[in-house]
């Protein structure tokens, strides 16, 4: 059994908290799960639900996560086994550093980023791995969706479908509606500054840049949810892919947007408003970026509003006894029935559940290996296994490498 604090209280972590009760009260993998953020009412109001719903009791505390020594204070006070960072991506490096003070494991589902360049990837958090190894701890880095889940269906797909894997496009749909005229499916400043940057994927060792959201393709997907108009991007998973998925060739990141969604950046990029460097007004420094996320709605209240299917997954090409093949591993996640389980929406759904199963897996000892780690250098069945026990079914159809 495993102590486990969940730092955070949006969608998301409403959903990894009321995942990992559930565990608790399923398997007894968790004999405590506390929950802190900078706002003590959002995490009391994360307590009140999954009290509500599974009349499992988790203490709140407040704490606030650029402060490390007030991270090592609370992590010393509750002492848990496992951290569970759900916080916003600039504060990675400093949960990292109470957890390696106070002798904890870590894991989160985004990558580190500074606040001041739009510019996330892993080296800051790869740089940790000799003392996390040292200290004879764990950190399980991206344990979401994308990232986490499409890392472990590249590594199963590479354990069971192919015996190797050359091309790899990560696919992402959200066919869903929120009523909303324009909202973000998670914390708007930073899905703002991640669709807005500029593309990038892997071809022949090297990384192609394009201009944002510039390539784009239609995808037929599966369970009635029919064509999308889908924009390449670049997500963190490809780079540790590149280098963790032996004889890659190419690997890239694909993305739904609506043309709505699509229009309303256009204008608030064109206004300034996407803007990342503060500016003056009327005698205080304000980020416009930061300024129109507070103007958005909540991505936590979107659940009630939420209709239709998320479908996330991975195409796999490659070859299987010397021949080509393909596959195709996914999920269809229904926002409803997202809403009607937790009181939240399937973009929170899918990322909560593969946190709490990362965390769930370490704290077995399953996945318990001291350093810095991406789920794909793990064993991919165990989580596959969960996937479908904790709400995230998934499917491999085998597709014609030709198309």
């Amino acid at each position: 059994m495993a102590k486990i604090l969940i730092i955070g209280a949006g969608g998301v972590a409403g959903v990894a908290a009321y995942k990992c009760a559930e565990a608790a009260q399923k398997t007894g993998v968790f004999d405590s799960v506390a929950l802190a953020s900078r706002t003590l009412v959002r995490c009391e109001a994360v307590a009140a639900n999954v009290r509500k719903r599974l009349g499992y009791d988790i203490p709140v505390f407040q704490v606030d996560a650029d402060d490390a020594p007030a991270l090592c204070e609370l992590l010393r006070r509750v002492r848990p086994d496992i951290v569970l960072n759900l916080a916003l991506p600039y504060q990675d490096l400093h949960i990292m550093d109470a957890c390696l003070a106070c002798g904890v494991n870590y894991v989160d589902t985004a990558n580190y980023e500074p606040r001041d360049t739009a510019k996330f990837e892993y080296k800051w958090q790869w740089a940790y791995r000799e003392r996390f190894q040292e200290a004879g701890l764990m950190a399980l880095l991206g344990s979401g969706f994308d990232p986490g889940v499409t890392n472990v269906f590249a590594a199963w797909g590479l354990r069971h479908k192919l015996d190797a894997i050359h091309v790899l496009d990560i696919i992402d749909c959200n066919a869903g509606s929120h009523g909303q005229a324009f909202a973000t499916n998670f914390n708007p400043e930073i899905n703002i500054r991640e669709v807005t940057a500029r593309g990038r994927y892997f071809e022949h060792g090297e990384w192609v840049e394009t201009d944002p959201l510039s390539w784009a393709m239609e995808v037929d997907f599966p369970d009635g949810i029919g064509k999308k108009r889908c924009y390449l991007m670049f997500h963190e998973e490809l780079e540790s892919l590149s280098i963790n998925l032996p004889g890659l060739r190419r690997a890239r990141f694909w993305m739904t947007f609506s043309e709505s969604y699509l229009n309303y950046l256009r204008v608030f990029e064109s206004v300034g408003l996407t803007g990342i460097k503060p500016v003056s007004f009327r005698g205080a420094e304000i980020v416009p970026l930061q300024f129109l996320a507070a103007l958005l709605p909540d991505p936590a209240s979107l659940g009630r509003h939420s209709s239709g299917k998320t479908c996330i997954g991975d195409v796999l090409t490659g070859l299987k006894d010397g021949a080509k093949a393909c596959c195709y591993i996914y999920n269809i996640c229904d926002h409803a029935r997202c809403f009607e389980e937790t009181g939240s929406q399937a973009i929170s759904y899918t990322t909560g559940v593969p946190a709490m199963i990362g965390a769930k897996l370490m704290a077995e000892g399953v996945w318990r290996k001291p350093g810095v780690w991406n789920l794909e250098q793990l064993d991919p069945d165990p989580f596959m296994e969960n996937l479908n026990q904790y709400g995230l079914p998934w499917q491999c159809v085998d597709r014609d490498p030709a198309q």
